[in-house]
This record gives structure tokens, sequence and C-alpha cells, in this order.
């Protein structure tokens, strides 16, 4: 797993014979660059990446409800308005973010672009506590808080919209990024992949512990501009990371949003409800067309969600191309295709409870018992 692992994408010819599939291996394009991966070399460089962005936007965003009371002298009611609001749209962007990846950009550059933005919403809530005319003056006792300005308020709000755009790129694509790093089709790569995992999430675990504790212990006891100033250099050790490794890094061009694919199949299966499915589910009873240039791990045909399977029935209504891809992905998509909408079919349900459970605590681990000043 130490050598980068090599593979040689291939094509394949696909024709029609009496409305079944005939599947031939093609020799390899010579004006195909071969795929380098980049394997446990690149490690270092996404979970170093992946450490201190997390480091960073946790240390900077556990303790805002306290930071809004008591500097910018927000009411409660009107600092757990804002912070909902924030965390509400940081759990939306990375849908938008995914699709903008996954459709036009890519992983690279998506992350690329997000850690950067991230850095800048630190950088701002940095200044908004290190620089005195950034934020409202102190309460004075027995006399009535002065609010943020608009502008005051303004700057602070952009800093909130840099982070807000850096989680919609950063979350979405870290994971998947590191994943794409070794060729899932081998046993080595396959090994690399869990390794991969298992140190992602034992970083993450570290990163929130860190940040959770340290961090808030120096925001809350030390100096908030301090704090602050602690996340957003973390931050930007992110960025270094990410950007020293680009050259050991396999980018994979973007391939369309799976959202995409999976109205496809529901559309194609509907379109088909009358065909029968063929009894063996067989690369030559099935469409299974599969890009020279994927990267992904071929899936196995699976029995479940059966009527799914009619996407991929070849009819007579549809049409190949000479590249083997469908010549409408409407009427007819792969059994690949088919096998996606399935794992995300039975995903979904332990998504939406992960999901449910995580909003529940949120007000939990959010709210403060502090006191605002404004509050009286």
């Amino acid at each position: 797993m130490g050598d980068e692992e090599k593979q040689t994408p291939t094509s394949l010819e696909i024709s029609m014979e009496n409305g079944n599939l005939k599947e031939e291996k093609a020799s390899s394009s010579n004006d195909e660059p071969e795929i380098k991966y980049g394997g446990i070399k690149a490690m270092p460089f996404i979970i170093g990446n992946e450490t201190f962005e997390k480091l960073g936007t946790v240390g900077s965003s556990t303790n805002l409800a306290v930071y809004l009371t008591t500097v910018f002298n927000m009411k409660s009611v009107t600092a757990t308005t804002l912070l909902n609001v924030f965390n509400g749209t940081t759990n939306l962007a990375p849908l938008i973010g995914a699709y903008l990846s996954d459709t036009y950009f890519g992983r690279y550059k998506t992350l690329g672009f997000a850690s950067v933005f991230s850095f800048l919403g630190m950088v701002v809530l940095m200044l908004t506590a290190a620089i005195t005319t950034m934020h409202p003056p102190k309460c004075a006792p027995g006399v009535a808080c002065v609010g943020p300005t608009t502008w005051q308020l303004a700057f602070l709000l952009s800093g909130f919209a840099f982070l807000v755009i850096g989680a919609g790129g950063i979350r979405p694509c870290n994971l998947a990024f590191g994943a794409d790093q070794f060729n899932p089709n081998t046993e080595s790569g396959k090994r690399g992949i869990t390794s991969f995992f298992n140190w992602y999430y034992f970083t993450f675990t570290f990163a929130v512990m860190v940040s959770v504790t340290v961090i808030v212990y120096v925001q809350s006891n030390v100096s908030w501009a301090l704090g602050l100033g602690i996340p957003a250099f973390l931050m930007l050790l992110s960025c270094v990371m990410f950007f020293v490794g680009t050259r050991i890094y396999v980018v994979v061009k973007p391939q369309g949003s799976p959202i995409t694919t999976v109205a496809q199949v529901i559309v194609a299966a509907t379109k088909k409800r009358g065909v029968e499915v063929p009894d063996d589910n067989s690369a030559m009873s099935l469409f299974n067309h599969i890009p020279a240039k994927s990267i992904n791990a071929k899936l196995p045909s699976t029995e479940q969600f059966r009527c799914l399977d009619k996407a991929a029935v070849i009819t007579d209504e549809n049409q190949v191309n000479l590249d083997g891809s469908a010549n409408n992905p409407w009427k007819l998509c792969s059994i690949q295709q088919v096998e996606e909408v399935k794992c995300f079919a039975e995903d979904n349900p332990h998504m939406v409870n992960v999901h449910n459970l995580s909003h529940s605590l949120a007000p939990a681990t959010d709210l403060r018992s502090v006191p605002s000043p404004s509050d009286g």
C-alpha cells in the first residue's frame, strides 16, 4: 500500500444482439493516461487538512453563544436566533456544495475554494474581537448596554457567511476526496480506504475534544481575540497542508450529481413499470455500462428493490451510443446506477435518524446558561 498504485482505464464496446447486451473489454487506449494513486502518501495531507480544519471550525463556533451575549451585548433570544439561522444554513449548504462539486468543479477545487473561505470567516471573527471598533463597548454598571452598530453587525455576518460557504464545500467533499486516493479495485486499495476512514474519525474526535476544552477555555478565561485567533491560525495550517499535497492527489473529474442519478433511475423504472425483470441479473440481461474513466468500485447486483432494476432492462426503444453509454439516460440506466440508488435507499433511514438525533441534541450543546448583559 505504500507504493503508488496504477490502474489503466479500459473502454467498453457494447453491442445489441437479440435484445441483450454483449460486453467485451477493449484494449487500453494509448491517449488515456494511467491513474496514479497517491495512496498512503496522500493521507498525511488530507488527514492534516481535516484535523486542523475541525480544530478551527469547532473551536470558533462552539462558544459563539457566549461571545455574542458578552462581547456583542446581544440578548439571549437574539443570539440564539442568529445562531439557529447560522447552524441551519451550514447544514443546508453542503447539499449545494455537493451538487456543484459533483456536477461542475470536482472535489479538489471545491475543497480548496471552501478551505480559503473558512479561513477568511475565522479571520473576520478574530478581528471582531481583536479590534475594539469592531464590537460594542463593554457594559458599564448601572447603564444600559449598547448593542452593535449596523456596520459592526454586517461585518460579523460577513464572517458567518464565509464560514457557511466553507462548510458547504468541505463537509461533502473531504471524506470522499480522501477515498479517491486509493484504488477501490485492489485489496491494498480497499485496506487503504479502511485505514483512512479509521484515522479520519480518530483525528476528527481528537480535534473536537481539543476544541471544546482547550480553545473554549482560552476564549472564556484568557482572551477572545486569542481564543478566536488560534482557530484562524489552525485553519491557515489546514489550507497549507491541503495545497502542499496537490501534486500527489488523484483529482477525479466531476461525473454528475448523484441527485440526478437518483432521478434518472426512478424516472426510467417508472416508464418501464410494465416490463418484466429477468430472473438472472447478469450483464447479458441488463444494461451494465461503466464509463472508461470511472474509478469507482463495481457494485454487485442485489435482490432488494428489484422494481428499480427495470431502469436497466433493454427495450426496443432504448439506444446505445458508440462508446456504450445510453442515448437517453432518462430511459435507460446502467445496473451500477441502479445499485447506487439502492444503496442510497438503504442508508437514507439511518441518515434521517442521525440527523434527527443531532438536531434534538443541538439545543442542549449550543445554549449556555449565561445571562446576557442586555437582559438586565
